[in-house]
């Protein structure tokens, strides 16, 4: 069985709704999973826009350990056993879309990756930094993209 990723809130490749982003208050939306190896320890949730005005992305979320026999998240849910790592303000939870007023849309993408080994970084670790810890230790991935613009 595959790793899938899906929201109810939103199909692949299309908009995310206007409820979610950074002006609305940060809410995410609910994200629904299946086909988690056997052997995951733990799953990632990385969420970025690539094409933000920034150098490399922009970071939205970061979550770690989430519980392997999870299969989604709820809307606006803060997973309580998840590690949050620092989004792109350096700080923990969801920031919701909000690209520069007239840009073209932007991208999205939600990555969950099934791991062997729980992440055991401290702190807030960043989206590099858990990429960096998970490589070799990635059973599956499965990634979701959105777009968005004001």
């Amino acid at each position: 069985m595959t790793l899938t990723l899906r929201s109810p809130a939103f199909e692949p490749g299309t908009p995310i709704p206007a409820r979610f982003d950074h002006e609305r208050g940060d809410r995410s939306p609910p994200l629904i999973w299946d086909g988690v190896p056997e052997g995951t320890a733990g799953l990632v949730l990385l969420v970025d826009d690539p094409d933000a005005p920034v150098k490399g992305s922009f970071v939205h979320w970061v979550l770690c350990n989430l519980d392997p026999a999870r299969q989604g998240i709820a809307e606006g849910e803060a997973p309580a056993e998840a590690t949050a790592g620092a989004n792109g303000f350096g700080r923990s939870g969801y920031l919701g879309p909000a690209p520069p007023p007239g840009d073209a849309p932007h991208r999205y993408i939600f990555r969950l990756l099934a791991v062997d080994e729980p992440v055991s970084l401290k702190g807030r670790p960043g989206y590099k930094d858990v990429e960096a810890a998970v490589t070799g230790h990635t059973l599956g991935e499965a990634r979701l993209v959105g777009t968005y613009q004001r």
